[in-house]
């Protein structure tokens, strides 16, 4: 199965609209609209006609109209009107490319080549006890795996968010489980001592976290609760959400599932802004900005097993898309 037959976010529900939106995906320029019954439509971002960018045009009478000759598309592709040409009725044939699409998580995603392929799971979305706030977007220098792989990192904690998610007076990183899954790998008993954990931490405490890579660009990380917590058996959780835009650069969403309900959505969004713009200018400095498949291209400790067995992973994937 190839980057192409798997799905990938590349907008936020609310930002597609009736109007045009030009996104990218897996260097393939598409663009996105919502039609008359709410649906959202994925095309190519060129008129077949004469190859001009439908996303600099309009949705005319629930059809996607060209700037150009004025063509129109309806949902699905096929051309219905060419005015130059008013009584001419476009065959089959005549039509642009268009795309699978989903909405799920407050997200677009699309698979530019059929496939029985499954959104990435993100468990905490069906638990009704957690409020969920998407995050983002972060259009990233970097290529989706690197950023993957720093979100599963815990080694950086006491250097990257010095005072935040870790100290360098407590860098050890205790001995963790690391298994394969259906659809990808996990990390058990992960454990960290963190300043400030959260938005709420008024002291450092110890942490205790599970990391999934539930497909090559997507990751969910759980926060196990502390005892004493009043509702057994929940868990809040990180989902990591990235659009490979090249195989250098990529767009990033983070979906928070958590039961803060004091906070105001901006406080719970500029913690974590607070949190990814430290990583950032990391991940862009990285050389090379693919990542490295082959183990013996960067040096390893024991502390990195996950991000190991998340590059083993995506060899056993045949990923391309992002990695050297």
């Amino acid at each position: 199965m190839t980057e192409r037959s798997l799905w990938h976010p590349v907008a936020q529900s609310q930002e597609v609209v009736t109007a045009p939106l030009p996104v990218q995906l897996l260097e393939q320029p598409l663009v996105l609209w919502r039609n008359a019954e709410g649906l959202v439509q994925a095309f190519n971002d060129r008129c077949p006609h004469r190859g001009a960018r439908l996303s600099m045009g309009h949705v005319e009478n629930n059809n996607l109209e060209c700037p150009y000759h004025g063509w129109q598309f309806t949902s699905g592709g096929q051309c219905v009107k060419v005015p130059a040409v008013p009584d001419f009725v476009p065959p089959p044939s005549q039509c642009v490319k268009s795309f699978e699409v989903a909405e799920a998580y407050g997200l677009v995603w699309v698979r530019l080549d059929p496939s029985d392929s499954q959104l990435p799971a993100f468990a905490a979305e069906a638990d009704t006890y957690l409020r969920k706030v998407n995050c983002g977007p972060y259009d990233v220098a970097a290529s989706a795996p690197r950023i993957i792989e720093n979100f599963l990192d815990m080694s950086h904690f006491g250097f990257v968010h010095e005072g935040w998610l870790g100290s360098r007076d407590a860098t050890a990183i205790a001995t963790y489980q690391v298994d394969k899954t259906e659809t990808g790998i996990i990390a058990t008993g992960c454990k960290a001592v963190q300043p400030q954990s959260n938005l709420h931490s008024t002291q450092a405490a110890e942490v205790e976290y599970t990391y999934e890579v539930t497909a090559p660009y997507t990751a969910v990380l759980t926060k196990i609760p502390e005892e004493g917590t009043s509702k057994q058996g929940w868990r809040e959780q990180i989902g990591l959400f990235i659009s490979p835009i090249t195989p250098e650069t990529s767009r990033v969403w983070f979906r928070l599932a958590v039961a803060d309900f004091e906070s105001t959505d901006e406080q719970l969004q500029n913690f974590q802004h607070t949190i990814f713009v430290q990583d950032q200018p990391v991940l862009e400095s990285q050389l090379p900005k693919a990542l490295p498949l082959d183990p013996r291209a960067e040096m390893h400790s024991a502390a990195d097993r996950m991000s190991s067995a998340y590059r083993r992973f995506l060899k056993a994937q045949a990923i391309t898309f992002g990695v050297c």
